[in-house]
């Protein structure tokens, strides 16, 4: 069966995939970019070292003999110039030395967003939320525009808010940004914040045969 391994054309998309292999035991990782003309030729040099397009099967193979398993998140957006791309490993023995943090000790951050843990029913899931810092800065550009009363600003930030990654961190802290301008003063209608849904985790790059 010839290798294959997505390509995430979305943020969301790419994110989405991280979260679901993270909650499969995929919890060592390491990261990079690389130029776009560059990242097939990446994927199969990949693909040769730690099997990213292993099928189902020989997944389980490889984890029988304790082998590491791996696979590679590309988030691949049309017409970027370069890629960036995430490894995420099971438990296990690597086919080739890598230098490898731990989500559970080192928090990731990837693509401008924090990966964390959060509690749901007893147990434990993982979600992505804004850096501290870019939420400060969220905070201090709808205090200048709520002082000096532009409201067709507040509408328009909170919308651009509202409009990225609809995980349940992310959503949380857009949630809290909308509290804050309406306890200000921001009287106009507040967005719609959406929930991401189950998606495609992207088109297949053929990696290897």
């Amino acid at each position: 069966m010839t290798a294959q391994t997505p390509i995430s054309r979305s943020k969301t998309s790419a994110m989405s995939r991280v979260i679901d292999a993270i909650g499969k035991g995929y919890h060592r990782y390491c990261y990079g970019t690389v130029p776009a003309d560059k990242a097939i030729q990446l994927a199969r040099k990949l693909h040769e070292r730690h099997a990213i397009g292993a099928t189902p099967a020989q997944r389980l193979t490889r984890k029988k003999h304790c082998k590491a398993n791996c696979l590679l998140v590309m988030y691949w957006p049309l017409d970027a110039l370069e890629v960036e791309w995430l490894m995420l490993f099971a438990a296990g023995q690597l086919d080739s030395p890598e230098h490898l943090r731990d989500v559970t000790d080192k928090r990731l951050e990837w693509l401008g967003y924090q990966l964390v843990r959060y509690p749901v029913r007893g147990a434990t899931s993982w979600t992505w939320r804004r850096p501290k810092g870019e939420v400060a800065e969220h905070y201090t550009l709808l205090d200048a525009s709520l002082a000096m009363r532009h409201h067709d600003a507040v509408g328009h930030h909170l919308t651009r808010i509202a409009n990225q990654p609809g995980f349940h961190g992310v959503r949380e802290q857009s949630w809290a940004l909308c509290r804050h301008a309406r306890h200000h003063g921001y009287q106009g209608d507040l967005p719609h914040l959406f929930y991401v849904q189950k998606i495609s985790h992207g088109e297949r790059l053929i990696c290897g045969k």
